[in-house]
């Protein structure tokens, strides 16, 4: 399941090995491209659903009443950490800015669903009660994630709508998985796809055990009926992916359901590289800024 391994080693200095940790890092950018702002990072454990879980905290230092990200890595609900979180993640906080929490939420077939959706939930309300501590701002909060955690930051949005408890001002899906029925994939030999229909059942079977599962809200969002109320929505999608198409249709439906909903779909680009392509992540910060900064207009 190679296209559910990291397109963007972790490799970052001037870190301890896991474990709680605070670390001030002032290197330049890669590339020749302008260095952004110095980050602190820093972990914290919280109760999670069945176990606890780690938050990594990235903060730029000079920060302060920042938007808070909450990001959620991929991994097809099985695998992924928060070492494969850290490009995403740190790309975020320099050029949002933003201080951003990626949540190591528990993993498949150990903890099946709906252990991943209801540690996102805990991750928001921390957040909700914490951020100021860390230089956030949790009144102008936004989700995102890749694969799996496209999914998770969905629904962690769903259920911060259906709990009245946490208000999410947008939301961005890096090739989300969002349908266990596997019923809209596009063919995977005319797409080049690095993700196969194989691969993605055997995912949702480790983390979906129960059949019934399969058409809850909370783990298939292409089936839920009730979209409305949701934040605005960019979803952002892979040309070279089995999952661009159920990826469009959702963004359809979110426009049905009155969302304020942009799509773009990259060419050329596989499911794997997409949650760290530099024109994507580009997309994205524009699209977060805008909307926070519509937040605070308010």
């Amino acid at each position: 399941m190679d296209a559910f391994k990291p397109s963007f080693p972790f490799a970052p200095s001037g870190f301890a090995p896991s474990g709680d940790r605070t670390a001030q890092e002032t290197d330049a950018a890669p590339d020749g491209e302008p260095a952004g702002p110095a980050l602190v990072v820093s972990d914290v454990t919280i109760d999670g659903y069945a176990q606890s879980i780690v938050l990594r905290l990235y903060r730029p230092v000079k920060g302060n009443g920042l938007p808070v990200l909450l990001y959620f890595h991929g991994g097809g609900f099985v695998r992924g950490s928060l070492e494969e979180a850290d490009h995403a993640a740190r790309y975020f906080a320099e050029h949002l800015p933003a201080l951003v929490v990626s949540v190591g939420y528990s993993l498949a077939p150990q903890f099946p669903f709906p252990a991943a959706p209801e540690d996102a939930h805990r991750a928001a309300l921390w957040v909700q009660s914490h951020a100021r501590s860390f230089g956030g701002n949790a009144r102008r909060l936004g989700v995102a994630g890749h694969d799996a955690g496209g999914q998770i930051a969905n629904v962690v949005a769903l259920i911060g709508r259906d709990r009245s408890d946490v208000r999410f001002d947008a939301q961005a899906l890096f090739a989300p998985m969002l349908d266990p029925s596997l019923t809209r994939l596009g063919d995977e030999r005319r797409l080049s796809s690095d993700i196969t229909a194989s691969e993605c059942a055997a995912c949702y079977r480790a983390y979906l055990p129960q059949p019934s599962q399969r058409m809850h809200p909370y783990a298939a969002p292409l089936e839920c009926t009730r979209l409305a109320g949701l934040p605005a929505t960019l979803i952002v999608t892979a040309q070279n992916d089995v999952l661009h198409i159920e990826a469009e249709k959702y963004a359809s439906r979110l426009i049905d359901a009155g969302v304020r909903t942009q799509v773009v779909r990259f060419p050329s680009v596989s499911h794997a590289a997409i949650g760290g392509y530099p024109a994507a992540l580009q997309e994205a910060v524009r699209f977060f800024q805008w909307q926070f900064d519509t937040r605070a207009l308010a």
